[in-house]
């Protein structure tokens, strides 16, 4: 198998223009080029590079919805106490005054360590706390800052860059392209154009499952997609160990357990806090800077609010979104191949594994099929991501 991944190359064609956003955008305008174009994310081209920068200058890195949001909220945390950095020409002392102060916790790396883990335990109560105290009008009150308007992409490239900003070439391997989306997970790679020195494509997540059911009725998948997710050791995770937010806990709490666990999404759970209502991911934290008037009649915004209040406004504007399916689930005496086909028919890279009362036993995410479809050979990317990237539990190298 992996032989066989080692030997396919990367040919993926791209089927529009990649969208740039050039560092002296605002953040304003970021959001809105993000939103118009129903992108997540995209790479941020350096205006001060020269005309013959090569690749690595020419771009600052991939700057995402969620990124942006984040940062700022970050921002109205660190300026009630009066520790923020203000981006150049920019005051940001006022700005605690007219939003309020969120708890917001963030490592330095951007990748949490265990001490961070056990801290962040340590300060939920506090974080979930002073997460309630954020109204509706927040986000109103946020995006109609001069802060938010002023503030140059350019400006917060310490948030977005703090990662290997790696990219592929398309003679590099489809094994390449799994190993970094799973083992050193990244969560989208760029596919640049050496002779141009431009970014050509981006591969995702998305586009990855999409890929792997499209190798439906291949010999290969056959023999590996009929065994079902028992067979395989699927889900990874321990059923205590899964983080979830229940219905009426404040939506907010949701995202920092997102930033501080380094997952992508996470399930609202009911009362019980066994079955899954909904499913909120990091991406959703789009909606929280281009539809803050959804929220303004509420005191305090739980999960249950957030999935009702964006599910109402997408089900107005005709909008697709995955938030407004049901929970995507599955049972462990089902088939990989069968998992496969469900999360590209919802366009979605996670899935709740139920018990027969529906009740929430694990998660399977893209990076979890993937290692079990290949693993790294001894010594293929050398020493180069030596003491960069942390390697996830349960690695088998």
């Amino acid at each position: 198998m992996v032989m066989m991944m080692t030997a396919v190359t990367i040919s993926l064609k791209p089927l529009y223009a990649v969208i740039e956003i050039p560092s002296d955008s605002s953040l304003a305008d970021a959001v809105e080029t993000l939103s118009k174009r129903m992108i997540l994310s995209a790479p941020v081209r350096n205006v001060d590079a020269p005309e013959d920068a090569s690749w690595i200058d020419r771009y600052l890195g991939i700057v995402e919805f969620a990124g942006i949001a984040m940062w700022l909220l970050h921002q109205s945390e660190v300026a009630a106490h009066g520790t923020a950095v203000s981006a150049p020409g920019l005051s940001i002392s006022g700005l605690a005054a007219k939003l309020g102060s969120f708890k917001f916790r963030r490592s330095a790396s951007g990748i949490n360590d265990r001490a961070g883990s056990e801290a962040a335990a340590t300060s939920a109560n506090s974080g979930t706390e002073a997460a309630a105290s954020v109204s509706g009008s927040f986000f109103q009150s946020l995006i109609s800052s001069d802060f938010y308007k002023n503030t140059k992409v350019g400006d917060i490239s310490g948030s977005f860059r703090w990662a290997p900003f790696l990219a592929l070439q398309t003679s590099d391997s489809f094994l390449t392209m799994l190993l970094l989306l799973s083992k050193y997970r990244m969560k989208s790679l760029p596919v640049v154009d050496l002779g141009e020195g431009k970014i050509e494509n981006i591969i995702t997540q998305s586009a990855v499952v999409h890929m792997l059911a499209e190798c439906v009725g291949l010999p290969w998948f056959e023999s590996w997609g009929t065994k079902k997710l028992s067979e395989l050791g699927l889900p990874i995770m321990k059923p205590y160990r899964i983080i979830k937010v229940k219905e009426d806990e404040p939506v907010l709490r949701a995202f920092q357990l997102m930033q501080e666990k380094g997952i992508g999404g996470l399930p609202v759970v009911d009362g019980s806090g066994k079955k899954a209502i909904g499913n909120i991911s990091v991406r959703d934290v789009q909606y929280l800077l281009t539809a803050p008037e959804i929220y303004k009649d509420y005191r305090s915004i739980t999960a249950k609010d957030f999935l009702t209040a964006v599910r109402k406004y997408l089900h107005n504007h005709r909008e697709p979104s995955a938030i407004l399916q049901e929970v995507i689930s599955c049972k462990r005496d089902e088939t990989i191949k069968d998992i496969i086909l469900r999360l590209d028919s919802a366009k979605i890279h996670r899935i709740y594994v139920v018990d027969e009362d529906d009740g929430v036993e694990g998660v399977i995410t893209l990076r979890d099929i993937i290692s079990k479809l290949v693993h790294e050979p001894r010594h293929y990317f050398g020493d180069f991501f030596d003491g960069v990237v942390p390697l996830p539990e349960n690695s088998r190298v």
